[in-house]
């Protein structure tokens, strides 16, 4: 068995921030991963491009260099592998967490199993969960879902090259794979719930929607719904009527929920609005004594309240948490 004077669970950014902040404190730190590094990104869009610039997505101190005024998806992943291969980081990839148990003696032990189904079993001081949404989209509940036609990730437009698309969603992520639709010539059929266009659009991106729009080359269904996906066609409920119309792909951009099983199973509790843990700001820290969150599971259902450039910054909050701790238990100083 593994001895860990901290575990991390989950090596995107404010992962492997928070191990380059515990490693700067003389803490022993591993981190478990359920895919690879920095996998929410490798999700993203082919040719994403970044809300913010290159230097506050910046973690470690390593400066993010981008001949572009907001990096790209591919910059992103290669500079996250540079950083975690700069500190060394210590990363057990393909290997996901089943069970976080609190000890009696306030450590933790943490059962994973790898790929090829082996068990590894982890003690640890003090334990950070720090999981992205990506693994668990917001299903749509009507017929015809699982068909392999249906994805709820958008990663290239070539694969759909002059066929019929039905977008469902009318956030940034629906309204990028909408334009890089049209750019390879495909019919685009967008189902929005909502009876306006979102006012969150990135605003560089709203008049190239609407002029898409106004062109007929988006038909946009406002307060509109899927009820069905058939083989060749899909079910649309809208205002007044319901329709079918010709359909080979469905793309349902319906955003993604995060799992909290690994926290509420180690004792940790949910705010009763948002499902959001209920955690100290200031340290990150669970009502679980050390049981950290970092990243965008501490946020609620709104996973647009923490991004990269904010969650970047509890491994520092969690490190120096972690690092007095352990001082005050070497000085005989009761918590």
């Amino acid at each position: 068995m593994e001895k860990e004077d901290v575990l991390i669970i989950g090596a995107g950014p404010c992962g492997l921030s928070t191990a380059i902040e515990c490693g700067r404190r003389g803490l022993s730190v591993r981190i478990i991963e359920k895919h690879n590094v920095v996998h929410s990104i490798y999700l993203y869009p082919t040719n994403m491009q970044f809300f913010s610039t290159a230097e506050l997505l910046e973690i470690g101190d390593v400066p993010f260099t981008s001949p572009n005024e907001k990096p790209f998806r591919h910059e992103a992943l290669a500079y996250y592998r540079k950083v975690a291969a700069r500190y060394d980081l210590r990363i057990s990839s393909y290997e996901e967490a089943l069970s976080i148990q609190p000890q009696a003696d306030g450590s933790f032990y943490v059962e994973t199993c790898d790929r090829a189904g082996n068990k590894h079993e982890y003690t640890a001081g003090s334990v950070v969960v720090s999981t992205g949404y990506f693994d668990h989209p917001n299903e749509l509940g009507i017929p015809g879902e699982d068909k392999e036609k249906v994805t709820h990730y958008f990663r290239e437009a070539h694969p759909y090259a002059g066929m019929n698309v039905a977008i469902v969603g009318g956030s940034n992520s629906a309204v990028d794979a909408a334009l890089e639709l049209v750019r390879v010539g495909a019919k685009i059929d967008m189902v929005y719930r909502r009876t306006e266009i979102s006012q969150h659009i990135k605003p560089w991106v709203r008049p190239v929607f609407e002029g898409l729009i106004a062109k007929g080359k988006i038909k946009l269904h406002l307060g509109s719904k899927l009820t069905e996906i058939g083989e060749d066609y899909v079910g649309i409920q809208g205002p007044e009527s319901e329709s079918r119309i010709p359909n080979d792909f469905v793309l349902a951009m319906t955003g993604f929920r995060p799992d909290r099983k690994l926290l509420t199973e180690a004792g940790a509790q949910m705010s009763d609005d948002l499902d959001k843990p209920v955690f100290d700001p200031e340290t990150m820290e669970t009502g679980v004594p050390g049981l950290y969150v970092a990243g965008v599971i501490a946020s609620g259902r709104n996973a647009n309240e923490v991004f990269i450039e904010s969650g970047r910054l509890h491994g520092g909050l969690i490190a120096t948490h972690i690092a007095k701790q352990a001082k005050d238990r070497e000085n005989g100083v009761k918590s």
